[in-house]
């Protein structure tokens, strides 16, 4: 799956695997959402409930996108992590960066 826009919940949905072989079009996809947003939108969603593959280039990239993110103002919320990402961001220390919803 590649990443999708998120209509519903103003963001998009990651890609079934986000790792090295992925995360350009990802990259490329939000930060050009981002570029869009009007000034009234307070944050960027990552719907991440199709992933089922996270490697290190994936949380860079969600890392990366964060940080582009606090530059505009912006926080960013990952919606529906699944447990491995949900852990793979605490055991990093990386937790503290984004809001985790349901």
């Amino acid at each position: 799956m590649q990443a999708a826009p998120d209509h519903e919940h103003g963001g998009f949905v990651a890609p079934d695997r986000l790792i090295a072989a992925t995360r350009g079009e990802f990259q490329a996809a939000v930060l050009a959402h981002l570029e869009q947003l009007s000034p009234d939108v307070r944050a960027i969603t990552i719907d991440l409930r199709q992933t089922v593959e996270l490697d290190a280039s994936g949380l860079g990239i969600l890392v990366f996108l964060q940080k582009r993110a606090k530059e505009r103002g912006l926080s960013t919320r990952l919606r529906r992590a699944p447990e491995r990402v949900r852990n793979l961001l605490k055991v990093t220390m990386l937790e503290f960066l984004f809001e985790l919803i349901d």
